[in-house]
């Protein structure tokens, strides 16, 4: 009997060791510690105006800024004196909530209701519903949010109403999504991570260059709780891997800057920093050779005295959109998507900002935006629409134009936590985002998003090893209905300008051209120290790319990117070629209708920029030749090429080139520049060319 009194007293030791006693932050509870009980408790106290502060804003949809770390730098102090304390944990959890390490939140909550319910006031199942949609147990949100409802006042729930109203409409439809899992990995950057916070990835559109922003340790003195401020980071991917990150040394300064989109040529970037004022600005920087410079005020249209935040630029450039906290046109609450647009690129003017409209923006914050290079494609991160709980990323097409109603990208690029960003490839392969998911290396991490494509029928019983850290296959029972992923109709041009004859790099200038329309839609220009370039060119369109240095010959190319077309890389060095007797340029935009010696219109373009080039240079003598493949009757194609060439030059003097300096010259197929013997090398010998006869 004795033994087993005891066994039982032993067995209530353990079980109550499990569940300790609330101890409230009272001297009397503290007795053999004095003078650590008043440091812990100044600590304790002084935590509860940054955390009323913090409270009070996300209320009023606006940022928090930094007051609950600023917080929680107090609690925790106070927690490592006293950790069961109901109230602190509280405390704790409600403003963990509001951070980069959510995870925590719950641990917090959790650990204050068990602690001791009753000394928790109202507003505690308002934050503890949120740990729970983290914690993945909608039902148990709901609950907390109706327990909520029904104990406090009918002032308290008018203020949070629209949050409740979400949050449960969220808990609804969280559990339909994340049983339908799209079809993609989601993996952590570890090499680019820290325990810090990384966020903002700008990726360059052929997927080598990454940068990004992070509170990482830097040269600069850390404030007063000891955290750092945010410097620009990048990283290049080579041999596949991504290189260590580097310091943005020429972009950084004392104070943060956030990085925030690549032009899709990769020399230009767009970023944020605090003005004079204490205002968000967005900054645009050039790469200049190997080195980005100076950050300098996009306009002073768009930088208002409101905060103007994350920005993308549109596929010309001829738009930036960007998140500000400016009301009107559809903005109805927190952070919106705006958009403005370039009247005057000499002279850097742009338009009044415009909302982007009442199908993305929404009564909560919108947090960053991203244009994809298709020109028709819009993702962004917000608070509102059909979320699973906090940020989520969505999608929105453009039709008529008009932003169409978003689609949530889904399970798991989206989860209960905060979900930043989205820069993609221009493939359509990958795409690049921040989260402060738990699992990561610690607050906001970088995750890089591959999509699979359709799935490919299974005819037998097979064992794919889709991760390499599953430890044992999944052997596949049925088959699932095909998946469909949306490709990207896009040409990336990419490669070099280099000297025809040195072989060193060129800064050119590269217009692009809708040779149907005869307008250059946009120009950009080569690496001063690399040469190099870099084009997306959306399908549907003909194409003309010029490439064009002074001194030198202009190069032409013809993309004809049918609407329907797929992706497609397209990476080669340009050789220009010094004004010099005996140089050849050949005329890739100059078009004839078949068997023909008609010039169709959309040869205007390029045969303008020729015109240009002989009035730019008044002693230059060319002559003008036709080629074509070995197809057919040689003495046909000789006078079919010496028509051709002859037209040329007819065109020419209509439009007051002296005919002094003008000759015409059919080759037929006696000159190819490639193997006739394939239907592209037959393509590239049906040309006209120039070639200098006196200068």
């Amino acid at each position: 009997m004795k033994n087993l009194t005891l066994s039982i007293v032993a067995l209530m030791i353990v079980a109550s060791a499990g569940y300790a006693q609330n101890v409230e932050f009272k001297s009397s509870n503290f007795k053999d510690k004095k003078e650590e009980f008043k440091k812990a408790f100044t600590s304790y106290q002084a935590g509860d105006a940054p955390r009323a502060a913090g409270n009070t804003a996300i209320l009023e949809t606006k940022s928090p800024d930094n007051n609950f770390r600023k917080a929680l730098f107090h609690y925790e102090k106070a927690y490592a004196f006293n950790p069961n304390s109901a109230k602190l944990n509280y405390k704790m959890g409600n403003c963990y909530l509001y951070t980069n390490q959510k995870y925590k939140a719950y641990e917090h909550l959790d650990k204050a209701i068990k602690l001791d319910p009753k000394s928790l006031d109202d507003e505690f199942y308002f934050y503890y519903g949120q740990a729970c949609m983290l914690h993945g147990d909608f039902k148990k949100a709901i609950d907390q949010f109706k327990k909520y409802e029904a104990a406090a006042s009918k002032s308290r729930i008018e203020q949070r109403s629209k949050f409740l109203k979400k949050y449960k409409k969220d808990c609804a439809g969280a559990k339909a999504i994340i049983e339908k899992p799209e079809r993609v990995w989601v993996d952590n950057l570890e090499s680019i991570n820290s325990a810090q916070d990384e966020y903002g990835p700008c990726i360059s559109t052929d997927g080598e260059t990454l940068i990004f922003t992070s509170n990482r340790k830097n040269s600069h003195a850390a404030d007063e709780i000891g955290e750092y401020d945010s410097d620009m980071y990048t990283s290049t991917f080579a041999n596949k891997k991504w290189s260590a990150p580097k310091n943005m040394s020429s972009v950084n300064t004392d104070g943060d800057e956030t990085s925030s989109a690549l032009s899709y040529d990769g020399q230009k970037m767009l970023l944020f920093k605090e003005d004079a004022n204490g205002n968000a600005d967005l900054y645009q920087s050039i790469l200049e050779g190997l080195d980005w410079q100076k950050p300098a005020s996009l306009s002073k249209v768009i930088n208002t005295d409101y905060d103007q935040t994350y920005a993308a630029y549109n596929f010309n450039d001829v738009k930036v959109y960007y998140i500000t906290d400016q009301r009107g046109g559809g903005g109805k609450a927190g952070m919106d998507i705006f958009f403005s647009g370039n009247m005057d690129r000499e002279n850097n003017y742009w338009g009044k900002g415009q909302t982007a409209g009442m199908n993305i923006n929404t009564k909560f914050n919108e947090g960053s935006v991203y244009l994809h290079p298709d020109g028709e494609t819009m993702y962004f991160c917000s608070e509102g629409h059909n979320s699973l709980g906090g940020y989520d990323i969505f999608v929105s097409t453009k039709y008529q134009g008009q932003w169409q109603k978003p689609k949530n990208l889904g399970y798991p690029i989206n989860t209960p936590y905060d979900d930043f960003f989205f820069a993609a490839t221009a493939n359509g392969k990958y795409a690049y985002i921040a989260s402060n998911r738990e699992g990561g290396k610690g607050g906001l991490d970088l995750y890089r998003v591959t999509f699979w494509g359709p799935e490919k029928p299974v005819i037998g019983d097979t064992e794919d090893y889709l991760l390499a850290s599953i430890a044992e296959p999944i052997q596949d029972t049925y088959i699932e209905k095909e998946v469909k992923v949306e490709k990207k109709s896009l040409t990336v041009f990419k490669g070099k300008v280099i000297d025809a004859i040195s072989r060193k790099p060129l800064a050119a200038e590269i217009d692009i051209t809708d040779n149907g329309k005869g307008e250059v839609i946009s120009t950009v220009k080569s690496n001063t120290a690399t040469g190099k370039f870099l084009l997306s060119l959306p399908a549907g369109v003909n194409y003309g790319i010029t490439v064009k240095k002074e001194g030198y010959l202009f190069h032409s190319e013809n993309f004809d990117l049918p609407a329907a077309s797929e992706f497609n890389m397209v990476n080669k060095d340009v050789e220009l070629k010094n004004i010099a007797i005996g140089s050849k340029i050949a005329l890739r935009n100059v078009f004839f209708e078949t068997g023909k010696s008609d010039i169709k219109p959309d040869s205007h373009s390029e045969l303008a920029r020729l015109i240009q080039l002989l009035k730019d240079v008044p002693g230059l003598k060319i002559e003008l030749s036709g080629h074509t493949d070995n197809k057919g009757s040689e003495k046909l194609n000789k006078t079919l090429s010496q028509s051709r060439a002859q037209a040329v030059v007819d065109y020419l003097t209509k439009k007051g080139i002296s005919a002094s300096r003008l000759t015409a010259k059919g080759y037929g197929s006696s000159q190819p520049v490639a193997d006739n013997k394939t239907a592209d090398g037959r393509q590239q010998n049906r040309r006209t060319e120039f070639m200098i006869t006196g200068n």
